[in-house]
């Protein structure tokens, strides 16, 4: 179903039922569709229909999509599966079920279940999915709309050149920025961005270099970061 209509956690997974409510909210998100746990075992196993009626979505017309775990249970006060679920970035149309799949799969991989049962979660994943266009960024990141190290009401964006896969996956120093709640910048950290990640011309993800004269180059400017923090003000309205 659309993105937008996502509301139940128990069929769609948190992740899907936060973009839902961001797209409800008129915030910046690319829209796209949510895979429920059900539809997602349905194509991990082969079934036809449930696979012809993924090829045929509407939401799925951009030319790449990123496919995403957006698991049941996956993120909480208490765990969180990132590095433990696959997402699967510039994926064409014909991909999709093999992407689907692969994520449905990795909520089954003896890592991720030995996490589980560490965490004391269910031992079966509910795996959903979510699609959405990739964007193709000159650079980008994350931002925490509070201190994740301390709790305080400041906004942390960390971001380095090209897909924010870089950052999530640790392969680069990213830039570091820490604004207080009016939008002040409190702390303004180069890192060293050695290597950024774009998509591939025909699909996957590629990683390059990046020229030595902007490694060291903060890759925001000051009014892309003041926009940042006006984006998280948003994101405190509609929550």
């Amino acid at each position: 179903m659309p993105l937008a209509a996502a509301l139940d956690e128990r069929l769609f997974g948190g992740k899907a039922v936060s973009l839902g409510r961001a797209l409800r909210a008129g915030l910046p998100v690319p829209d796209g569709l949510a895979l429920s746990v059900p539809y997602v075992g349905d194509i991990a196993n082969g079934h036809d229909a449930a696979v012809a009626n993924l090829l045929t979505q509407e939401h799925v017309t951009a030319e790449r999509v990123a496919v995403r775990s957006s698991a049941v249970g996956e993120d909480s006060s208490d765990a969180s599966c990132a590095g433990q679920h696959a997402t699967h970035l510039n994926v064409r149309r014909h991909g999709l079920p093999a992407a689907v799949r692969a994520v449905w799969e990795s909520g089954r991989t003896p890592g991720a279940l030995a996490y589980r049962a560490q965490k004391g979660l269910a031992p079966e994943p509910a795996v959903a999915v979510v699609v959405q266009p990739l964007i193709e960024p000159v650079a980008a990141g994350v931002l925490f709309t509070r201190n994740p190290m301390t709790g305080a009401d400041e906004r942390l964006i960390e971001a380095s050149w090209g897909l924010g896969e870089a950052v999530v996956s640790g392969r680069v120093e990213p830039d570091h920025f820490r604004l207080d709640a009016s939008g002040r910048v409190l702390e303004e950290r180069p890192g060293y961005k050695d290597v950024q990640i774009l998509h591939h011309d025909h699909e996957g993800i590629v990683e390059v270099e990046v020229p030595q004269d902007l490694r060291e180059v903060l890759c925001l400017t000051p009014t892309q970061v003041a926009a940042l923090h006006e984006l998280a003000e948003q994101i405190g309205r509609a929550h």
